[in-house]
């Protein structure tokens, strides 16, 4: 098992997957989970697909790589509005799909795309290194390509709503939250849960460059509200960078936007396969994010 405390992957020290553990994991990797977090005891919550519409699909991204997408949307013509889920480094593993299942039974039509197969899925993988250099292949222009492509693909769906979309994302998706309400018009409202917003105080030049933009930077750009959901336990992500951006949020005229730290909760509390699941704070965020979403795309 792999105690996931950062936002953009763990250090050698937090790495503790065995055979033996993995082994007793059982019946929940074969049901879907990323192998490299799932908690020996864990008991994440699953949601039925009765009465929704579960498909994989794929779609023409702006390089000509067919992207695949998980899709759950409740039975119907529809239109539904439209939510774009945004995965951690594990990618589109059972604990995204739930994520967009839990979205379909609120009346949203979700679609989670695979951002990272172009160069292999990161779910079935126990080295974390090899997850890491895989993740580190998905950069900035690609992703918001791929997302281009998941609103224009979705616009052609009759069941999808004409309005604005949403967006969430957890831990690497968290980030790409902050990044698409700024480049995209098309969305109206984005939750960001537990997404880097700044460099690391330790970050080399590289990493610095390779990782913009920042958001904590793009506050004056965003073109919709964003929730930002953090825990003020999170090793990778210091509270000073969290009250940046809540300062230049505040700086940018971004009454709209928000950001509610949940003083006791670790990195990762709302991932319900991992050591790190927080209920409480995991069922407030979704119930503002809810609360957002409703407001903004529904109204």
């Amino acid at each position: 098992m792999t105690v996931l405390t950062r936002p953009d992957g763990p250090q050698a020290e937090d790495v503790r997957v065995s055979r033996r553990t993995v082994g007793a994991l059982g019946g929940l990797l074969f049901g879907g989970y990323a192998v490299a977090a799932l908690a020996q005891e864990a008991h994440p919550i699953t949601t039925s697909g009765e009465g929704l519409v579960e498909e994989t699909v794929r779609y023409s991204s702006p390089d000509g790589f067919e992207l695949p997408a998980f899709v759950a949307r409740p039975q119907g013509e529809g239109p539904f509005p439209l939510i774009v889920v945004v995965s951690e480094i594990f990618g589109v593993h059972e604990y995204i799909r739930d994520v967009c299942r839990r979205l379909a039974r609120e009346g949203y039509a979700a679609i989670a795309p695979a951002f990272f197969v172009r160069v292999e899925d990161p779910a079935p993988l126990s080295d974390v290194g090899r997850i890491m250099q895989i993740v580190s292949e998905a950069k900035y222009e690609q992703v918001m390509g791929d997302i281009a492509a998941t609103l224009d693909w979705a616009s052609r769906q009759g069941w999808a709503g004409e309005g604005k979309a949403g967006i969430t994302g957890f831990c690497w998706g968290g980030k790409v939250v902050w990044q698409a309400c700024a480049r995209f018009a098309a969305f109206g409202a984005g939750a960001a849960w537990y997404g880097r917003l700044a460099p690391s105080p330790d970050a080399s030049t590289e990493q610095i460059a390779s990782g913009r933009p920042w958001p904590v930077d793009l506050a004056e750009d965003l073109k919709s509200p964003v929730l930002g959901l953090y825990g003020g336990r999170d090793q990778g992500i210091p509270l000073p960078s969290v009250e940046a951006m809540r300062a230049n949020l505040a700086r940018a005229g971004q009454s709209g936007s928000e950001i509610v730290l949940y003083p006791d909760a670790p990195h990762g509390f709302h991932a319900d396969y991992r050591p790190s699941y927080r209920q409480a704070d995991a069922v407030d965020g979704w119930r503002k994010m809810l609360a957002l979403f409703s407001k903004t795309l529904k109204s």
